[in-house]
């Protein structure tokens, strides 16, 4: 075919994909009205992940599978917002590795509100005037969020799902990296990069700011300055990535869980987060723990803290894979609340994988 031809049969199906998009956002429609009589989420992860996966199933390429996702993430989320609109609270500012996290949960077509702490994440949505929260409860490198925990015990919040990203770095600015005098970036990002730091802007001045997000807008503003930021802040700052993957350690990875009011079906590969505390004894968390090795449950995460409750009471955060309807896990955490003092499940949600596009 020539060049033409290709192009009108580009042009054509085009024409296709907008018809069949808008025949998915009525059938989307007429699902939120139903919804609305039931008073159903709009936004349902476990139906989300099936979607994906289905159409991962669907494709024979030469589209690869990251690209799909990405396609479709986007589609979901311009036709969740005619349903309703979606409102999502993260730990400001715009353009960090959270407000990115929360695109890749709900796309584009939500509506984002950076909050100042993680308090405030919580209080929103626990309020209901922000319908969800995203916030990070652990890191690759740096371990748990301890805020975030500590945040779970007092609140009625539900975690509805999770997303892992790569924490990747760039170096940020409007001048070639020979020109560059001063870099500026939040604290951990410049201790990320420090080696590459000094191998490759040996004597530059480093200069502590409050996030990574307020590095790229001084160096959008300031001559022959760069910013250690995320590609995202690139592109609303208009900055040249000067370098990319510029971290010391590769293997450096968050995780972000979304916070709701609802319950979450099982989707076949889950996950399930608890809080508990023990009883003071000998043995006690031992004990504790018996009931999920005899049901072959896998411990994904296990983690103490203060109960502020009473002196030298710890509160135990529990990973573990499956639902809290699967019946080997009732059956494990019906044994678990009988020996701990108390137990609150935080939630059952879709198992996340590692996403590479950060």
């Amino acid at each position: 075919m020539s060049l033409d031809e290709l192009r009108a049969k580009i042009d054509e199906i085009d024409r296709k994909i907008v018809e069949l998009l808008n025949e998915r956002a009525k059938c989307a429609v007429e699902i939120g009205k139903i919804k609305s009589t039931t008073h159903s989420p709009i936004y349902v992860p476990e139906r989300e992940k099936l979607v994906l996966e289905k159409i991962q199933n669907y494709n024979p390429g030469p589209l690869d599978e990251r690209a799909l996702r990405s396609i479709y993430r986007e589609i979901m989320s311009a036709i969740r917002s005619l349903e309703k609109p979606t409102t999502v609270a993260f730990l400001g500012p715009r353009d960090t590795f959270s407000h990115m996290a929360a695109l890749r949960v709900f796309g584009t077509s939500a509506e984002y509100h950076p909050l100042p702490s993680f308090a405030d994440v919580f209080t929103e949505v626990e309020r209901r005037r922000i319908d969800y929260g995203v916030v990070p409860i652990e890191s690759s490198m740096g371990g748990s969020v301890s805020d975030t925990l500590d945040l779970f015990v007092n609140s009625e919040l539900k975690i509805i799902n999770e997303v892992l990203m790569k924490i990747t770095q760039c170096l940020l600015a409007r001048c070639p990296l020979d020109q560059i005098k001063r870099v500026y970036s939040k604290d951990n990002a410049l201790l990320q990069c420090r080696n590459w730091l000094r191998a490759n802007l040996p004597g530059v001045e480093l200069i502590e700011v409050s996030s990574t997000a307020e590095a790229a807008r001084r160096a959008s503003q300031e001559p022959y300055t760069s910013a250690i930021a995320s590609r995202l802040a690139a592109q609303t700052y208009n900055l040249d990535i000067v370098a990319e993957r510029i971290e010391d350690n590769p293997n450096n990875y968050t995780r972000f869980v979304v916070l709701g009011h609802q319950i979450v079906e099982p989707t076949g590969d889950d996950k399930t987060s608890i809080l508990i505390t023990i009883k003071d004894r000998p043995g006690a968390l031992f004990n504790l723990l018996m009931p999920f090795a005899e049901a072959n449950i896998n411990l994904t995460k296990i983690e103490s803290r203060p109960s502020r409750q009473r002196p030298w009471e710890y509160v135990f955060f529990i990973d573990f894979l499956g639902h809290v309807k699967d019946e080997k896990v009732q059956k494990a955490l019906e044994e678990v609340g009988e020996k701990a003092r108390s137990m609150k499940i935080l939630g059952s949600f879709p198992r996340a994988t590692i996403e590479y596009d950060s």
